[in-house]
């Protein structure tokens, strides 16, 4: 399998390609107006404590005040109990620090924790968390254990300092998988200096501060994306690829020789048409090679996944085309939820399969595509009925509420109302106008669709009406309404 990077900078926003055997997999996308806040850590101020809901609003500078669980707010008192009341770990008007751990979604303001952590290359660093913990997707149990002895080797205490060690925790992230001791100890010299910076901000500025930002996107793709196998990375910027290959001798040496940069007169992102792919998760519907499709529909609440057929007739028999197309779509649906970044509640209604060996080889494909993917996700079985809930974790805006803004002709529901049915909306205005007041004369104003209908199909209609209220009755386009929208004019 080739895996690429693509890195497009621009002042106003930067992108990521990640490509797949020249497929794209994944896009991520971080506006300069509006970035992306998961992993900065501030100075907060408890705003308002909600008892019922075992929740508090925090103050951390934003625009819409962030909300921390109590599940979520580190008990420093041991005799309180980590299901404590949530008054009596937090109170209003006192000052927390606090990171972020889903970015504002929609009318949701962040989600906070207090369980503070900076990331570097191969590590996860928990200040005063006495754990070391491995990666789940490295699987292998002898490098889990080599990993592990090498970590708690290079985490020891140095000479003079109190056997318990420096008393905080790491996680080995993903990338650190065949790793040594020299780069381990390296970085977590490099995290040990980090956090202390980050107390002393801690100590000297008083809430709502920013204490600690994480990288830029294109920085941060270096440390998070970069795994084994990768083949290129490609930015588009002279600039930003200077940074970032300065970043890499620094800490990633490893991948300096699959740096590059693109000065091509082609843009980045036409390779691979990455464009038109970015435009075609936006759509509803996904066509499957076999000539089936999936509908994807996304709402607030959860998103639906629905498999259809189509054109797929298959070669042998009906239950052997259904299954044929399940496997397929599961493959493609693992896709759609990373590039499209859905996350929370997702209901895929594959097609009803009656065999049972069907329904759980199709599950298991679904399990084996979705392990490439970097969200915690959990599936339950394949019900009669061809259901497959599962949950996909959502710390960010999906790729629609990142590219695209709720439609304001059809305020988000995807439908208008046909010029029919407006119409007839029409003719009982009038009828409303004509028993309230005395004209002769009614003018309708209206979209250019609608008229037209009035004067064509309606037009016996029209006829009958004016008759029936004994006035005449105009009609005149008005090129800004939308279909929806007409008014009745008394002359």
């Amino acid at each position: 399998m080739s895996e690429e990077i693509l890195i497009n900078v621009t002042p106003a926003e930067t992108r990521v390609a990640v490509v797949e055997n020249g497929v794209l997999q994944e896009v991520y996308i971080e506006r300069t107006r509006a970035k992306g806040i998961v992993g900065n850590i501030y100075q907060g101020k408890v705003v308002r404590v909600l008892p019922g809901m075992q929740a508090a609003f925090v103050d951390i500078g934003l625009e819409r005040t962030s909300f921390i669980h109590a599940s979520d707010i580190a008990v420093l008192d041991q005799e309180s109990g980590e299901h404590a009341d949530i008054r009596t770990k937090i109170r209003e008007g006192q000052q927390l620090t606090v990171q972020v751990t889903k970015d504002p979604i929609g009318t949701k303001g962040a989600r906070l924790t207090t369980r503070l952590s900076v990331s570097s290359r191969y590590l996860v660093f928990m200040p005063g968390v006495n754990h070391i913990g491995v990666s789940h997707r490295i699987d292998d149990d002898e490098e889990r254990q080599r990993l592990k002895a090498l970590l708690e080797k290079s985490a020891a205490p140095a000479e003079g300092e109190p056997e318990s060690g420096d008393g905080h925790g790491y996680i080995l992230r993903t990338a650190a998988e065949g790793v040594g001791e020299d780069e381990l100890t390296a970085d977590i010299k490099f995290l040990r200096r980090l956090w202390q910076a980050v107390e002393r901000r801690m100590k000297r500025d008083s809430a709502p501060a920013i204490i600690y930002e994480d990288l830029p996107l294109f920085m941060r793709t270096m440390r998070d994306l970069v795994r084994p196998g990768l083949e290129k990375i490609r930015i588009d910027s002279r600039e930003s690829f200077q940074r970032v290959d300065q970043f890499a001798e620094d800490y990633l040496p490893e991948i300096r020789p699959i740096l590059e940069y693109y000065p091509g007169e082609r843009p980045i992102f036409d390779l691979y048409s990455v464009e038109d792919e970015i435009q075609r998760a936006l759509g509803r519907k996904v066509e499957l090679k076999s000539g089936g499709y999936l509908i994807i529909d996304q709402t607030e609440a959860m998103t639906t996944i629905d498999i259809n057929t189509g054109a797929f007739v298959g070669h042998r028999n009906l239950e052997e085309t259904i299954f044929k197309t399940n496997l397929e779509a599961a493959a493609s649906l693992s896709r759609q939820l990373r590039l499209r970044n859905l996350g929370g509640i997702i209901i895929i209604d594959f097609i009803d399969m009656k065999d049972p060996e069907h329904r759980r080889l199709v599950l298991r494909a679904l399990e084996k595509a979705m392990e490439k993917d970097y969200a915690k996700t959990s599936i339950t079985g394949v019900s009669e009925l061809g259901l497959v809930e599962m949950t996909r974790k959502r710390t960010r805006e999906s790729l629609e509420h990142v590219l695209c803004e709720t439609c304001r002709y059809c305020e988000g529901r995807g439908s208008l109302k046909s010029p029919e049915t407006v119409c007839y909306e029409v003719f009982r205005e009038i009828l409303r106008e004509a028993r309230a007041y005395e004209s002769k004369n009614l003018l309708v104003l209206a979209s250019q669709e609608v008229v037209d209908r009035l004067l064509d199909e309606e037009s016996a209609n029209v006829a009958d009406l004016e008759e029936f209220i004994g006035a005449s009755i105009k009609f005149q386009v008005e090129s800004v309404y939308i279909q929806e929208q007409f008014d009745v004019i008394l002359l």
